[in-house]
């Protein structure tokens, strides 16, 4: 499988895509056994794989492809700290099916399209550091 290794190089492969997401896990070769991911809260087993979409909605205009890629890839980039050392993200091709319960899109049909760099994520957060906006990845709150 190919690896991404800059912030313009995935950009450049999702272009108009519309069945491109990145999924933060141990990798493909794991979660293509079964083609289905658990709801951490509750245990229940959900009808694909929870991912995130690479494609930019029609809201975002004409804005960059880089700045969109950069947001989506640090949504998620505290799980290898929170969940597994070993999670990494990777870009797979897919159908969404549902939804999951954080309303995130579930996926099946999978193909493996490539890793994500760590540089690339190192790059992603730089983009988005250099926004003048407030925001910060997605995490779960946790009691001390």
């Amino acid at each position: 499988m190919r690896t991404f290794d800059s912030l313009d190089a995935l950009a450049r492969a999702v272009g108009d895509r519309k069945d491109l997401y990145v999924r933060w896990s141990v990798g493909p070769e794991h979660d293509l056994r079964e083609e289905s991911s658990q709801d951490d809260l509750t245990g229940a087993p959900l009808p694909g794989l929870s991912a995130s979409p690479l494609r930019r909605e029609a809201w975002w205009g004409g804005r960059s492809a880089r700045l969109w890629v950069a947001r989506r890839l640090y949504d998620y980039c505290h799980l290898p700290r929170v969940k597994n050392p070993r999670t990494r993200p990777w870009v797979l091709s897919g159908t969404e099916v549902a939804r999951g319960p954080d309303n995130e899109p579930l996926v099946t049909d999978i193909a493996p399209v490539g890793w994500i760099a760590w540089t690339v994520i190192t790059e992603a957060r730089d983009v988005i550091e250099d926004q003048t906006g407030r925001w910060g990845p997605i995490n779960r709150f946790t009691s001390p």
